[in-house]
């Protein structure tokens, strides 16, 4: 073997072994720096090369130069590559060491209106009622005539209701105000005997405050069947009291009205030495069966709504609505399953 042939070789052999050890380098700045001082110094292997070149006949410095000059270049770009890998590390943003701990995953939580409202539904569906679901874009139809609610009932008035404007002129669209509409959805489609609650969003065009909402949530119930009595309803709802706040809850009725209902009521539960109402309910209206076909001489009923929200902030001591909404963690982490 000829010297040059013997430079070349040992060229070879010093990029094999370069690349081997840089290949052994843990993340750390201070053992590549050393990597470099051994191998690119002023006084490492690659300089001492270069110092051979000067004793070998100028034909072969033409074959032998390129090379170092390559082996040089090859070098200070692993080099580059290697630190820019210790910078990331440093930062966090590529590097994965496996033999790190594992982090910690914050799971999600529902949201308390939904664990709210998968209470009340769970205590309706023990009774045999049926959960279901309604739209949200009503029609004057169901929202108002089918509830026999009066043609200049405030309710319908614009600074109540947020009316929409669509592209059917001859039929009125609105957000819904309450989900009491899917009564009479649900009559048309189905015959009797009907136990159903319907959870959903409502819309009100109304100033919000801490117990106020423009946007909230409702839970219809309907039950129609032959010979259903009021005593039922009121069964019904104290069940359904017992099962939210506890067996001992006391439950007070009292005359209201409500359109769509006749007689009407309001029920309270007593909390913390107050009475607090809680929902609206009463005996399905004759007129609100006779216009879904059913015949009020039959068939009788009743129907209740109630604000989810409302009965979170009694159970958990809530003071403000607009929590809800906020999307706050340090409020929305408190609630868990």
């Amino acid at each position: 073997m000829t010297n040059t042939e013997s430079i070349l070789s040992e060229i070879d052999e010093l990029k094999q072994i370069a690349m081997s050890d840089v290949d052994k380098l843990h993340a750390d700045d201070d053992q590549l720096e050393n990597w470099r001082i051994s191998y690119l110094g002023r006084n490492g292997k690659l300089s001492s090369l270069m110092k051979i070149l000067a004793t070998i006949p100028n034909e072969d410095k033409r074959l032998v130069g390129p090379k170092i000059n390559d082996l040089k270049d090859q070098l200070n770009k692993t080099f580059v590559a290697h630190k820019n890998n210790i910078n990331k590390t440093e930062d966090g943003s590529d590097y994965f060491d496996n033999s790190l701990p594992g982090l910690n995953l914050s799971a999600g939580n529902y949201h308390p209106t939904t664990l709210i409202i998968r209470e009340i539904c769970e205590a309706f569906g023990s009774m045999g009622f049926e959960i279901l679901e309604g739209k949200e874009i009503e029609t004057e139809k169901y929202n108002f005539d089918l509830l026999n609610i009066p043609s200049d009932h405030p309710a319908r008035d614009q600074w109540d209701t947020v009316w929409l404007q669509t592209e059917n002129t001859n039929v009125k669209h609105l957000l819904r105000t309450h989900t009491s509409p899917m009564q009479a959805r649900v009559m048309e489609k189905s015959k009797p005997p009907l136990r159903v609650v319907i959870p959903g969003k409502c819309y009100r065009y109304e100033a919000t405050d801490a117990t106020h909402e423009w946007q909230f949530h409702q839970i219809e119930g309907l039950a129609v069947d032959k010979n259903i009595s009021f005593s039922e309803l009121k069964g019904t709802l104290f069940e359904m009291a017992r099962k939210l706040f506890g067996s001992d809850q006391k439950v007070r009725f009292r005359c209201d009205f409500f359109p769509f209902v006749e007689p009407g009521v309001d029920m309270s539960i007593e909390w913390n030495g107050k009475w607090i109402e809680i929902l609206g309910a009463g005996m399905v209206h004759p007129k609100v069966l006779e216009g879904v076909g059913y015949n009020p001489q039959e068939y009788s009923g009743f129907a209740f709504g109630l604000g989810p929200e409302r009965i979170s902030m009694l159970k958990n001591k809530i003071s403000d609505i607009r929590n809800f909404h906020l999307n706050d963690l340090r409020f929305l982490n408190q609630f868990t399953i």
